[in-house]
C-alpha cells in the first residue's frame, strides 16, 4: 500500500472513532431525557387532577346553585336543627306531662 492510501485509511479511521463515540455519548444523554420527559409527562398528570379538582370546586363556589348550598349549609341549617331540637323538647316535656 502506498502512503496516500495509509493516511487516508487513519483519517478514515479516526473519522469513524469520533463518531462512534459521539453516537454513543448522544444515545447515552437520548436515555436519560426520555427518563426525564417520563417524570414531566407524570407532573402534568398530577397538575391536570388537581387542576380539574380546583375547576369543579370554582365551578361550585361560582355558580348560584353552588353559593345558595353554601349558604343554607352554613348558616340556615344550623338554625333549622336547633329549633328542630327546641321543639321537640317542648314537645317530650307536653307528653310526659
Amino acid at each position: 500500500m502506498n502512503v496516500a492510501e495509509w493516511i487516508i485509511v487513519a483519517i478514515l479511521s479516526m473519522t469513524l472513532l469520533v463518531f462512534l463515540i459521539l453516537g454513543i455519548v448522544l444515545l447515552v444523554k437520548l436515555i436519560n431525557l426520555s427518563k426525564e420527559m417520563e417524570k414531566i409527562a407524570i407532573e402534568g398528570q398530577d397538575i391536570a387532577r388537581n387542576a380539574n379538582g380546583i375547576a369543579a370546586n370554582v365551578k361550585g363556589m361560582t355558580a348560584i346553585g353552588g353559593v345558595v348550598e353554601m349558604f343554607v349549609d352554613k348558616y340556615i341549617a344550623p338554625k333549622v336543627k336547633d329549633k328542630v331540637k327546641e321543639k321537640e323538647a317542648k314537645d317530650g316535656n307536653k307528653k310526659a306531662k
